[in-house]
């Protein structure tokens, strides 16, 4: 793999929620928001969505994810986004066990965790310059 930037791990690392986007098979679009624990040695963001939500239904169609995390300002100096596309699958139990370290009150919950392989970050950073952006690509 691929190094990632330290600077998107720091960004990665402050935020505990992405969006995700999904699509049906036949390209039918829908997003949702998720918790995450991010495995920064693999590139990759767990989290958990039972398996009878319309997104969860919708990625046993067509695992292929776009997902992004954002900071809210409205100081255009320091707006930070970061958007992802991968392939998301079944979480293993060394990802709970990353998981639960993020969020130790999900122990009493009966979860059903993911695992969404980035294979594309793109951070944008104003902080580093107007529209300044940082891409990794995981190399195959």
């Amino acid at each position: 793999m691929t190094e990632i930037d330290p600077r998107i791990g720091k960004f990665i690392a402050k935020h505990h929620v992405l969006t995700l986007a999904t699509a049906t098979a036949d390209g039918e679009p829908y997003c949702c928001n998720v918790f995450y624990a991010y495995d920064k040695t693999s590139g990759a963001f767990i989290f958990t969505s039972d398996n009878t939500t319309h997104h969860a239904a919708m990625m046993l169609q067509n695992s292929r994810v776009a997902a992004s995390v954002v900071l809210e300002t409205r100081i255009v100096g320091r707006v930070q986004g970061l958007q992802i596309t991968g392939q998301v699958g079944r979480a293993t139990d060394s990802d709970k066990t990353l998981y639960l370290k993020r969020f130790p009150y999900a122990v009493v919950a009966d979860l059903t965790l993911w695992r969404l392989e980035a294979d594309m970050m793109k951070l944008t950073d104003n902080t580093l310059g107007f529209g300044k952006k940082l891409i990794w690509h995981r190399q195959q």
